[in-house]
């Protein structure tokens, strides 16, 4: 059968690396590969690891008021028969710095607890997308786009902007405003091990999107002779017809994606990686990229890069029915994986410059539902870890536990946020290096808020 060159680049898009680097602009890679290995791991090196819990998870079970006069509060509505309480004596307690009230944490979350005594995590109280600061007065008058709606509170998460439609998210727009970190090697800002989707997507910037498992090859061109006349071949394609701007930018993409599969598969793929032994015996999807990530960071050496945002995520948490028994399996798997990373920024000397948060599209009623579920509602309580979080202490205020309360947006225990997405992003982006001008380009709102940084990263 014959093939054009036209032919031959589209399907050469879908293959593993190209395909995988299919939006990358311009970045000067193709002396990345010869060049990386010699470089030593910059002394400025800071990376972001969203982990995007999806479905909604349940703030209101992750963090609990354990002290006796919250937990009776807590359960007025949650009660035993409900299906949904957590015994008071099986929560993992916290005492939050400055807090005369005490909390409990999910009894699934026992691999990170010690974690906040520690110092090293911090929990935000009832964050969520918002227009403006918002009571249960104005609510109705200016209250986000399709509040209760999974795709869309997904996307408000992701982009920070909750009125309106944006093409871009709020990582990859962070990406576009520190790409000059990485200018000398070139290498991506930004990697998604969980696929494409807004949040790694900017203007300029492209995510590189790697495997949770396993390597990123283009297969069959790598190793032996024929391998490498294929390779040859291929390349002799990608540098004919440069008039064509269509066929020269899809030329661009496939070349950098040969590039990175270079620099990268070893990375991926390499048996010496220190912090392979630490996730030993953790199989769940979310550990396996957790340790993607961890094993780019400890390359960072032979990458170049001093600036990376990376993005994992763990789906399920849309519990309708059945909840406890799903959160039991969920946390399981979530809290053993983010210990096992952050013992790897341990052992890679770089726990100081590695900050893993929470996101999620929403959290949910407080108000049990039937089947010993839950509805779709609005704030939630998420994650900071780190060592240079400000940790040990509850960030943001935590909601009354009130039915049609002051905090509710109706009434079911739907909590109204007390501190925005946009804050929430900007304390991050800001330790990152963002600059103040490039701050309120990556969150346009963020302006209507009183306290763009919320304090939680030193």
């Amino acid at each position: 059968m014959n093939r054009t060159r036209r032919d031959f680049l589209h399907g050469f898009g879908a293959l593993s690396g190209a395909g995988l680097a299919a939006r990358l602009a311009p970045m000067g890679l193709a002396g990345l590969a010869g060049t990386a290995a010699a470089q030593s791991a910059p002394s400025d090196y800071k990376a972001l690891v969203c982990v995007f819990l999806y479905g909604g998870v349940d703030g209101n079970s992750l963090v609990v008021p354990l002290d006796a006069q919250g937990y009776a509060q807590y359960a007025v509505t949650r009660t035993e028969g409900s299906g949904l309480n957590l015994a008071q004596a099986a929560l993992l307690p916290i005492q939050p710095e400055g807090s005369a009230a005490a909390y409990g944490l999910h009894p699934g979350l026992a691999e990170i607890h010690p974690l906040f005594a520690e110092g090293r995590m911090a929990i935000l109280a009832n964050v969520g997308t918002l227009n403006e600061p918002t009571t249960r007065a104005n609510y109705l008058a200016v209250r986000p786009d399709s509040l209760f709606s999974h795709a869309d509170q997904q996307s408000q998460w992701q982009s920070s902007v909750s009125s309106g439609a944006s093409a871009t998210g709020w990582g990859g727009r962070l990406a576009d405003h520190v790409a000059g970190f990485n200018t000398p090697s070139g290498f991506p800002v930004i990697t998604s091990v969980a696929g494409t989707n807004l949040f790694v997507t900017g203007q300029a910037a492209s995510a590189l999107a790697i495997p949770s498992t396993g390597g990123l090859a283009l297969a069959g061109f790598n190793g032996g002779a024929v391998a490498n006349a294929r390779l040859a071949a291929m390349q002799a394609i990608l540098a004919a017809d440069r008039g064509n701007l269509y066929v020269k930018a899809s030329g661009d993409i496939a070349a950098r994606a040969q590039s990175l599969s270079v620099v990268v598969n070893p990375i991926l793929t390499a048996a010496t990686s220190q912090v392979q032994a630490l996730f030993q015996g953790q199989n769940a999807p979310i550990a396996q990229q957790l340790l993607q990530v961890a094993k780019l960071i400890e390359a960072r050496g032979a990458t170049g890069a001093r600036r990376q945002v990376f993005f994992v995520s763990l789906g399920g948490f849309d519990t309708h029915a059945n909840e406890l028994a799903t959160l039991a399996t969920l946390l399981g798997q979530l809290s053993p994986a983010l210990k096992a990373f952050q013992d790897a920024t341990q052992l890679l000397g770089v726990a100081n410059q590695v900050t893993t948060f929470t996101l999620s599209d929403f959290g949910r009623t407080f108000q049990p539902a039937s089947g010993a579920g839950t509805d779709h509602a609005w704030g939630n309580h998420h994650l900071i870890l780190g060592g240079a979080v400000r940790g040990g202490r509850l960030y943001g205020r935590y909601p009354v536990l009130e039915l049609s309360g002051p905090d509710d947006a109706d009434t079911e225990g739907r909590w109204i946020p007390t501190t925005s997405v946009d804050q929430y992003g900007a304390t991050l982006a800001r330790w990152f290096g963002a600059s103040e001008a490039d701050l309120s380009a990556i969150f346009p709102n963020l302006a209507r808020f009183a306290f763009p940084d919320i304090g939680f990263l030193a």
